[in-house]
Order: structure tokens, then C-alpha cells, then sequence
């Protein structure tokens, strides 16, 4: 079987001091860094997706800022693709659909951020278009989100976004038994 791992956004602004910090991002980022050394080393295609504003007074990911760039853990090597977004679909504006089919995956497995924008709206528009897809919901990060006078914790937010994707949009899995299951291929 080969898969191909699509990180999305996983860059500094959404890190402690950054200017959009999620809750759980160290932690999201160890785990997909552990899933992106298995997918290097087993071969298996990796690409990137990063998310830059279009509007140069942007609140974060602004064009330039260090805040746009990849997180360390993470950051590509020079094999890999990456595509760059502005919309939280990572499939508007965007050759991603077209390198997918290219690369012909029995699987994509999805990591990144955030959870409840711009991993929620790829993988629903990925599996709209028949792709098979994983999420790895612990390499996956959320915001604490308002409704009015009501918040909801980031964990919850990323808990009921993974509920919500599992089963009928993607299978919701950990990065350890995705990795897992890399190695036993």
C-alpha cells in the first residue's frame, strides 16, 4: 500500500509566541514530526502545504514573517513538495489536487493545523473528490474558540472536529499506529 503524508500548515505563528497559538501544538507538532520520519524513511512521498496570508497586513501567517515559516520539527527537506495556500481548503487556488492524483496514493494521511479550519476543510474537500485519507488526530491542533459569551476549549474543539471527520469523511487514527502500520507495509 503506499500513502502519501499532507501536513498542513504547521508553522510557528501557531506556536507559544507566535501570534495564533493552539492549544496542544508542541505536542501535535512531536507527533507528526514522529510520523514524518517514518514516512522518510520508508520512502513514501511527503508534501507540505503552508498557509500565507494574501493580504501583506494580515494578523499571522502575513507573507515574509517568521511566523509563516514551517516549524523546525517538520520543515521540509529539498524532495518534497510544497504548496502554498490562502484559502483554509488546500485544494483552492492550488496544483494540490492535480499532484495527488499524479502520485496515485492508496492513502493520504493528514496532520496539522488547525483542526476546526484548515484540516476540517481539506480532508471533507479531499474525500469530496474520492481521495482515501487518516487523520492522525495527535499531530493535530485547535484553538480555544468563542460563541458569543461561551468558550469552548481547545481540546474539545479539536475532539468534536475529529468525531465529526471520523468514518465518514476520513478514519481517525494516532500518529504512533499510523507510523505503525507504515512499518509493517
Amino acid at each position: 500500500m503506499t500513502r502519501l503524508l499532507l501536513l498542513i500548515d504547521i508553522q510557528r505563528d501557531y506556536f507559544p509566541g507566535g501570534r495564533r497559538p493552539l492549544v496542544g501544538a508542541d505536542a501535535a507538532a512531536d507527533a507528526a514530526a514522529g510520523l514524518l520520519a517514518g514516512f522518510r524513511t520508508t520512502g513514501q512521498r511527503v508534501v507540505h502545504v503552508q498557509h500565507v496570508s494574501d493580504d501583506a497586513d494580515a494578523s499571522f501567517l502575513a507573507p515574509g514573517s517568521p511566523g509563516a515559516q514551517f516549524d523546525a520539527r517538520v520543515a521540509p527537506d529539498g524532495e518534497e513538495h510544497v504548496v502554498v495556500k490562502h484559502e483554509p481548503n488546500a485544494f483552492l487556488g492550488t496544483g494540490l489536487e492535480a499532484l495527488l492524483r499524479a502520485a496515485a496514493p492508496d492513502e493520504i494521511v493528514v496532520a496539522g493545523m488547525m483542526s476546526s479550519m484548515c484540516v476540517d476543510a481539506t480532508v471533507r474537500a479531499a474525500s469530496d473528490l474520492g481521495f482515501p485519507l487518516a487523520v492522525a488526530e495527535d499531530a493535530c491542533a485547535a484553538p480555544d474558540l468563542t460563541l458569543g459569551d461561551r468558550t469552548v476549549p481547545g481540546a474539545q474543539v479539536h475532539a468534536a472536529f475529529m468525531a465529526a471527520l471520523d468514518g465518514t469523511y476520513a478514519r481517525v487514527s494516532t500518529a504512533q499506529a499510523l507510523a505503525g502500520e507504515l512499518a509493517s507495509r
